[in-house]
């Protein structure tokens, strides 16, 4: 069945003031459509986002589904609704020795990203599906992930799941020198197998949500990982290996942003809302601009809101603070085509 890649969603007041302040606020680039209260550009999601005055909601691109999952569900719609209302299927697939891979925080402002893997064969196929295993993102409330991910890590042990946690001052780093989030996923998910592949080595088959180019991947992978069958595909989370590595990447996040909590003493949303940006706002008040290369992903186009009402600006931060996202060919959001094209 070909994926569906246009979805229209209607609005009620409320919901729509949500996503305005979301589009306005987060990591997209502004577009200009006829009749809109807001449309953006979203690379990250590879789709395109227009709220229409009517109340209408329209999402097209190749992630579209990837971008109601993530952002439109949990903070607009506050419902499940594309994709993934039934559990995962224990499919003749899902029963064969396998890893599946997963990601979360990609689209929070606050918070490390963290990749997790976790094999699976027909034993641990089932006993997962009886623990209630499914795609984190359809798991409410975070006490119930917790507890999950819990159950997970104990009948897995430590040699059959591995979590690699890209923590703020490292991602920054690695975004400023890669320019891309899909080419970190590519670097992260290639650490995470050969990760896995140290404990679990006769592993044949790696399974993860598709979010970039598959070579990419094989291209980050080394000697132990050279060998394996890389499968991406949309909506990989039913499969129940991805949906089991899912909760764990999520456990990892909550874990991380906990601990900036009582580090800093404040609260940390997820998300990029308004929320966000109050809790933001406090932060650079109390420690200055540099404290986001310690506890945010710095290229959000969020940072430059925070820093203006701050009466600061990018020019304050380290050189890897400085970095801004890019449109899909190249160039920086907050910058002329002409004079600041980047190199792909």
């Amino acid at each position: 069945m070909p994926q569906k890649t246009s979805f229209t969603f209607n609005l009620d007041a409320g919901q729509q003031d949500i996503l305005t302040e979301l589009l306005a606020a987060g990591n997209y680039r502004p577009k200009q459509v006829p009749f809109t209260r807001i449309a953006v550009e979203a690379p990250s999601w590879k789709c395109n986002v227009s709220l229409y005055t009517s109340g209408k909601c329209l999402i097209q691109g190749a992630g579209a589904e990837e971008f109601i999952l993530n952002i439109m569900e949990p903070l607009v719609l506050k419902s499940a609704s594309v994709g993934y209302e039934r559990d995962p299927e224990l499919s003749p697939e899902a029963l064969e020795p396998h890893m599946g891979i997963d990601e979360s925080g990609k689209g929070d402002f606050f918070g490390p990203l963290v990749i997790a893997a976790a094999y699976c064969n027909e034993g641990l196929a089932r006993k997962l599906a009886e623990f209630g295993v499914k795609d984190s993102k359809r798991i409410t409330s975070d006490k119930a992930a917790l507890a999950i991910a819990a159950k997970i890590r104990g009948l897995l042990g430590p040699n059959r799941y591995t979590v690699v946690r890209v923590g703020n001052p490292s991602y920054n780093r690695l975004y400023a020198k890669m320019r891309s989030v899909n080419r970190l996923l590519s670097w992260g998910h290639a650490r995470c197998i050969e990760n896995l592949l140290t404990t679990a080595p006769s592993c044949p088959k790696a399974i993860s949500d598709q979010f970039g180019n598959k070579e990419s991947i094989e291209r980050a992978l080394m000697k132990k990982g050279r060998d394996i069958e890389l499968v991406q595909r949309h909506r990989a989370e039913a499969d129940i290996a991805v949906a089991a590595a899912s909760i764990l990447a999520r456990e990892g996040f909550l874990l991380s942003l906990a601990e900036l909590e009582k580090k800093y003493g404040q609260r940390f949303p997820k998300g990029a809302s308004p929320q966000v940006r109050e809790a933001a706002g406090k932060l650079v008040a109390e420690h200055g601009p540099a404290v986001f290369i310690e506890t945010a992903k710095c290229h959000f186009k969020t940072l430059d809101l925070v820093l203006a009402a701050a009466g600061s600006s990018r020019s304050q931060m380290p050189p890897e603070g400085q970095i801004v996202s890019q449109d899909s060919s190249g160039r920086d959001f907050h910058k002329p085509a002409k004079q600041d094209v980047e190199p792909a």
